[in-house]
């Protein structure tokens, strides 16, 4: 196998679906797939049995104690069975082409990075009932641009750009700032090297891209731009944000004091926990 593609969810039926679905479209086909569950769901345990996977697969569950998606990624690196890692979240369906552009750019010296288009609640209708859809929404996605994109959100992320066609210079061209942690790839030797996501972090966002990014920075990792080629379709829910003051002054106490290898991590070091 060439990679691990490591889905983290919490207890959506339906999304993990489309998401499965999507993998049956990949041009790509040697990777096996992890699913992380931050939880410990009966009902997600029986699909996921039931489901028809053509790839290698893995589920991997724990108690339901709040918000502990850094512990759950970190379960996930642990049983990975090759040495590329692909991460992914709950809500995100997957281009055709997705694994393979990030296979493609796989270096040790990278952190292979993408964005994400946020669809409507029509447009993600469609991705939720029926697969097949996944193989129009460029077209789709084009004549809400002509006309009226609506509630899409980052549309421009949503089309794919072949990178040995003639419009190849626009995702060259096409930098990336900042890592989100629903669509990035990097060796396990990188992980291992800043001892993975940090556990600390109790809440969503920051713990689990920003941080591990100004760590993987400390350790001479670039961010290697993936944008228009791992294209990637948020679906539409109600977005659940919650105040980042918390996350932010653990992640500055932690860059203040320089500790880009976290302790509470893949191992636990000088921690009695």
């Amino acid at each position: 196998m060439k990679a691990s593609l490591i889905i983290a969810i919490y207890n959506n039926i339906p999304f993990l679906k489309a998401i499965l679905d999507s993998l049956q479209f990949q041009t790509e086909k040697d990777f096996e797939i992890i699913i992380t569950e931050d939880g410990e769901s009966a009902d997600v345990k029986r699909f996921i049995k039931s489901y028809r996977f053509e790839q290698t697969w893995q589920h991997i569950t724990q108690k339901d104690e709040g918000w502990r998606k850094n512990k759950a990624l970190n379960n996930a690196i642990k049983t990975a069975k090759t040495d590329w890692l692909i991460f992914i979240d709950g809500d995100c369906v997957l281009h055709p082409r997705f694994v393979e552009m990030h296979l493609r750019y796989a270096n040790d010296k990278y952190i292979v990075a993408g964005k994400r288009v946020k669809l409507d609640e029509s447009t993600s209708e469609k991705l939720l009932t029926q697969s097949s859809s996944l193989l129009k929404i460029q077209t789709l996605l084009f004549i809400k641009m002509i006309f009226g994109k609506g509630e899409i959100k980052f549309i421009e992320e949503g089309f794919f750009i072949s990178p040995d066609g003639f419009l190849k210079f626009i995702p060259q061209k096409r930098s990336i700032k900042l890592l989100i942690g629903s669509n990035m790839s990097f060796s396990k030797k990188a992980i291992y090297s800043i001892n993975g996501f940090d556990e600390d972090y109790h809440l969503p966002a920051v713990g689990e891209d920003y941080d591990i990014f100004w760590r993987f920075k400390m350790v001479g990792l670039e961010l290697k731009s993936v944008r228009n080629l791992s294209v990637q379709y948020h679906l539409y829910h109600k977005e659940n944000w919650v105040d980042q003051t918390e996350n932010t002054l653990i992640c500055r106490q932690k860059q203040v004091e320089n500790k880009f290898v976290c302790m509470n991590g893949l191992e636990k070091i000088f921690l009695n926990i």
